[in-house]
């Protein structure tokens, strides 16, 4: 093709395209003209530029020069009736433009999940009672996990069965998960009091919240993986009425001054004398967790003497207390993201 053929298809293109954008009268019609003169894949002008293919080298710059000239016109003509229709596009139909003086719409904005407000909430209790925030990872070795709780190799929490073992370039699946070196999405947030008393020195008084997993069958107050609060008070002469105390408050703080609470004799690993504590919700008691005092051996794991230390520790559920709070009966409905559920606890 020579260059002044190619140049007056581009004038024809031009003058058709601005003649059709000037009558115009709906968004849909002008979606089609603009799909039609400069759609990106069966436009006028797509079609044209392939054109340049066959023009002369000498002539190309030229024909290169016009061919921009007139797409910006065009592009340019398709702006103005899009402004002279009220914003155009696909969805703009015939009729009255916008009116910018009338009240706009208020945009959705998102909130806090319930279990977020929960976290936020509980931190700020046990702040008040001089503990302070700690975290640490999910992933964790069976050294953190299991043997610096005081947990034996046959002891049943670490069968394979009830938790969550991965493959690692330490461990490959079919190892022994007794390992040292074998790895799991860990399954209490117990393992980060080791981690601080391992860092930090002594006396101490933290909490740590965040997510544990296990394989557990969801039902009404079961999930495979849920948030727990773990509380650690290490110091010289710490009691279990300590203890009981801090729990109380903490009850009394979160759920009311009239809840009730209970402590039950119970066995842990990891502390003795152990408790499991319970409040009276909805006809029953649930467990909200579990405490004791720090047992003596876990501390020899971490070179403490336990002559000179004592100290408890507690953890607790948090979505359990956050359905306490909100009146949620059946803990799945905080994990199946139906909005109009949760918009129910905004903060």
């Amino acid at each position: 093709m020579s260059l002044p053929d190619f140049l007056k298809s581009l004038d024809d293109l031009m003058d058709e395209a601005r003649k059709s954008l000037e009558s115009v009268d709906s968004g849909d019609a002008l979606e089609a003209l603009r799909v039609k003169f400069v759609g990106a894949k069966s436009g006028v002008l797509k079609t044209v530029q392939k054109m340049m293919g066959v023009i002369d080298v000498s002539d190309k710059p030229s024909a290169g020069k016009r061919f921009n000239e007139v797409r910006d016109a065009i592009q340019l003509a398709i702006d103005q009736a899009a402004e002279k229709l009220g914003g155009g596009g696909s969805s703009s139909k015939s009729g009255p433009m916008i009116d910018p003086t009338l009240p706009g719409v208020r945009p959705s904005l998102g909130q806090l999940h319930p279990i977020t407000q929960t976290i936020e909430h509980l931190k700020e209790i046990m702040s008040r009672l001089g503990f302070s925030v700690t975290e640490g990872p999910e992933i964790e070795d069976t050294w953190h996990n299991f043997v610096a709780l005081n947990i034996p190799e046959d002891h049943p929490a670490r069968d394979p069965l009830d938790n969550f073992y991965l493959a690692t370039a330490k461990k490959q699946v079919g190892g022994n998960p007794a390992d040292r070196d074998a790895m799991l999405l860990r399954s209490q947030t117990s393992t980060v009091q080791i981690r601080v008393m391992e860092k930090q020195s002594l006396p101490l008084r933290i909490i740590s919240l965040g997510r544990v997993y296990r394989p557990d069958a969801p039902d009404a107050t079961h999930f495979p993986m849920f948030h727990q609060m773990e509380g650690l008070w290490v110091d010289k002469h710490v009691t279990m009425a300590q203890l009981k105390s801090v729990l109380r408050l903490f009850a009394t703080s979160y759920l009311g001054s009239d809840v009730r609470v209970r402590f039950r004799p119970s066995f842990f690993p990891f502390t003795e004398p152990s408790v499991e504590v319970d409040y009276w919700w909805n006809g029953q008691w649930i467990e909200f967790g579990g405490a004791g005092m720090v047992d003596p051996n876990v501390f020899g794991h971490l070179n403490i003497d336990p002559e000179q230390w004592s100290g408890f520790a507690f953890g607790l559920g948090v979505e359990r207390l956050c359905m306490r709070r909100f009146g949620i009966t059946d803990i799945r409905d905080l994990y199946r993201s139906d909005v109009r559920f949760l918009r129910q606890f905004a903060s």
